[in-house]
């Protein structure tokens, strides 16, 4: 029986590398193609692959069978649940995968895309352009089609001549960034905080005017400090929490 084949990663041996590997698996399983399968590698498989010991694969798979993501069973193996639900918590731990895992697995829609000004609330992230690229997003849980967020990026105009927008239907912003157009990717600085939902987020995400949402703003920084994308989404308040955790070693 044909195995799914996750994607790869360079792990970072500042973070756990447990936490590094699920995430990175958790991103694979949430952008694989429906014709993809559904059957896992065995725990030795996936620990060559990621390069680490069986007892941190063990561990990174534990993460997400308690996410529902998997199933496992005793001599048949480890199984992609296709039913799972995909409104988990964020949990970032300073890793690019941790954000790329966050972003997907959720229908998206590219409401419009172009390019145009700078948006005032993001000038100061590039004070040396006078346009960007702009892409806006609507995002749906893929099983019962309720919206759940929807993303506005911002991208440097060299950067943005490089995206295809029908690469950001299938995947994440970041992973479009780091994966097909091949940007190196230093850093990404998250600011969140409480909204009220206005009118036109009222309107895409289905909730009522002034309801709570999350306001995200993600800033991608390229290895020179280059600010490479800036996104503002916008989420709902009743489908999404963020757990932050601070890693002291």
């Amino acid at each position: 029986m044909t195995s799914f084949a996750p994607d790869s990663i360079v792990l970072n041996r500042k973070l756990p590398l447990w936490y590094q590997v699920s995430q990175s698996l958790r991103a694979s399983i949430l952008g694989r193609s429906p014709r993809d399968p559904l059957r896992l590698p065995t725990e030795e498989q996936l620990a060559g692959h990621y390069g680490v010991s069986v007892l941190t694969m063990r561990q990174a798979l534990k993460e997400l069978e308690d996410e529902g993501l998997i199933t496992r069973h005793r001599r048949r193996g480890t199984f992609i649940e296709p039913d799972a639900r995909r409104g988990a918590p964020v949990r970032l731990l300073g890793s690019v995968d941790a954000i790329v895992a966050q972003q997907s697995g959720m229908k998206a829609e590219l409401l419009d895309h172009g390019t145009g000004p700078v948006p005032p609330e993001v000038a100061e992230y590039f004070p040396q352009s006078s346009e960007v690229g702009r892409y806006h997003r609507l995002r749906c849980d893929e099983q019962t089609g309720e919206p759940t967020n929807h993303a506005r990026n911002y991208v440097r105009p060299e950067v943005a001549a490089r995206i295809d927008p029908d690469d950001l239907v299938r995947a994440p912003m970041t992973k479009v960034l780091r994966d097909v157009v091949g940007m190196d990717i230093s850093r990404i600085t998250d600011t969140v905080e409480a909204r009220l939902a206005d009118p036109e987020t009222a309107r895409l995400l289905e909730v009522p005017l002034l309801s709570p949402i999350l306001h995200y703003t993600g800033v991608t920084y390229d290895t020179a400090g280059r600010v490479l994308d800036v996104a503002v989404i916008h989420y709902r308040g009743d489908r999404f929490s963020f757990t932050v955790t601070l890693d002291a070693t």
